[in-house]
C-alpha cells in the first residue's frame, strides 16, 4: 500500500481534521469559529415563531408586567389616597409618599388581621375545591355510563358553567333572601323558621361555598369526564372478568387513569378558587362584618372602599397573594414529581 508524501500527505491530513471537527459535533473545520449559542441557534433556525410570539409577549409584559413592578413598588411605600400624585381642580399636586421597606410586609404578617383572613380563605379554598371534586368526579361516573338522557344531563349540568358568573351570584342572592328567598319560603312551608344565611356569620360561610362549589362542579364534571372516557374499557372488562368489584376497579384503574387530569385540574381549581373575587363581593361583600372576607377582597378592600384608601397595604397583600400561590405551585409540583408524576 503506497504511504501518501508531499501534497497528497498534508491534503490527507486535513481531511481528517475536518471529519474529527464533525465527528465531535460542530459541522464546522476547526479554527473556523465559535459554535453559536443555544438562544442564537434557536432564533435564527425558528425566526418565524419568535416573530409570531414577540407582539403578544411584548403585549403581556407590558399588561401584566408593568403594573406587577408597579404593586411591588408601591408595597414598599406608605401610599395612600392622601400623598399620591393627583389633580384637583387645575392644582397639581405632586406625590409625598416615602419609602418604608419592607414595613408593611411585616405589620401585615404579624397583625391579626391578614393570619385570620388568610385561615378563612385556606378553608373557603379547601373546602370548595375538595367538594367540587368530589362531586365532580362522582357525576363524571355517572354520566360516563350509559344511561337514558344522558346528553340532556350533561347539558343542565354544564349550565351554570354557560351563565355569567355575576348573573348566577345575584340569583343565588335573590334565594338566599332571608324574607322573600325561595329556600326560606320553602322551609316555611315545612314549619321551620327562616334561616339568616346572609346575615349570620357561620351560615354566610356555607352560603358562598355553596355558590362557589355549584359554579365549580361544571369545570371539574367536563374535565374528569374526559378523562375518564380516555381510559380504555378492555382494562375494565379484564378486571371485571378477573373478579375486580365496582371499589377496586375504581381504586386501580378509575383514580390512576385520570391522575395526569386530577393534577391539573386541582392546581387549577385552587388558583382560581384562593382568587375568587366574584361570588364573596357579589354576594356578601365579605359581611357579615369580616366573616367571608378572603385576602382577594381584603385587599380590593384597603384600595377602593376605607378612607383614605391604602394603596401600599393594599399592594402589600396582593404580592402575598402571588407569594403564596408561588410558594403552593412548587411544593404542588415537587409533590407531584415524588410520586412519580409529571407536571
Amino acid at each position: 500500500m503506497a504511504v501518501p508524501t508531499g501534497q497528497s500527505a498534508v491534503k490527507a491530513a486535513g481531511d481528517s481534521d475536518v471529519a474529527r471537527g464533525r465527528s465531535r459535533g460542530t459541522g464546522k473545520p476547526p479554527g473556523t469559529g465559535k459554535t453559536p449559542g443555544g438562544l442564537r441557534r434557536s432564533v435564527s433556525t425558528h425566526w418565524y415563531a419568535w416573530a409570531m410570539v414577540a407582539p403578544v409577549v411584548a403585549v403581556i409584559g407590558v399588561i401584566v408586567g408593568y403594573p406587577l413592578v408597579r404593586g411591588i413598588y408601591l408595597s414598599l411605600t406608605d401610599a395612600n389616597e392622601r400623598n399620591v400624585e393627583r389633580n384637583i381642580g387645575v392644582n397639581h399636586l405632586p406625590a409625598t409618599y416615602e419609602f418604608v421597606g419592607l414595613d408593611n410586609y411585616a405589620d401585615a404578617l404579624t397583625g391579626n388581621q391578614f393570619l385570620s383572613t388568610l385561615g378563612w380563605t385556606l378553608v373557603w379554598t379547601v373546602s370548595c375545591v375538595g367538594l367540587t371534586f368530589a362531586l365532580g368526579l362522582g357525576l363524571a361516573n355517572i354520566l360516563n355510563r350509559r344511561i337514558a338522557g344522558r346528553s340532556a344531563y350533561r347539558m343542565m349540568l354544564i349550565l351554570p358553567w354557560a351563565v355569567p358568573g355575576f348573573v348566577s351570584v345575584f340569583a343565588w342572592r335573590f334565594l338566599y333572601n332571608e324574607d322573600r328567598g325561595f329556600l326560606n319560603k320553602l322551609l316555611a312551608g315545612g314549619g321551620i323558621d327562616a334561616v339568616p344565611w346572609l346575615n349570620d356569620p357561620t351560615w354566610a360561610k356555607f352560603s358562598v361555598i355553596a355558590v362557589n362549589i355549584w359554579l365549580g362542579v361544571p369545570f371539574m364534571l367536563v374535565a374528569l369526564l374526559g378523562g375518564l372516557q380516555s381510559i380504555p374499557g378492555e382494562m375494565y372488562e379484564a378486571a371485571e372478568m378477573d373478579g375486580a368489584g365496582p371499589w377496586q376497579r375504581f381504586r386501580h384503574i378509575t383514580m390512576p387513569g385520570l391522575r395526569s387530569v386530577s393534577t391539573t385540574v386541582i392546581l387549577l381549581s385552587t388558583i382560581w378558587t384562593f382568587n375568587m373575587f366574584p361570588v364573596i363581593f357579589l354576594l356578601t361583600r365579605g359581611g357579615p362584618g369580616e366573616a367571608t372576607q378572603i385576602l382577594v377582597t381584603q385587599a380590593y378592600k384597603f384600595s377602593f372602599e376605607i378612607s383614605p384608601r391604602d394603596f401600599a397595604q393594599s399592594s402589600t397583600w396582593g404580592v402575598l397573594i402571588l407569594v403564596l400561590l408561588m410558594i403552593f405551585a412548587v411544593v404542588y409540583q415537587r409533590v407531584l414529581r415524588k410520586q412519580g408524576d409529571t407536571w
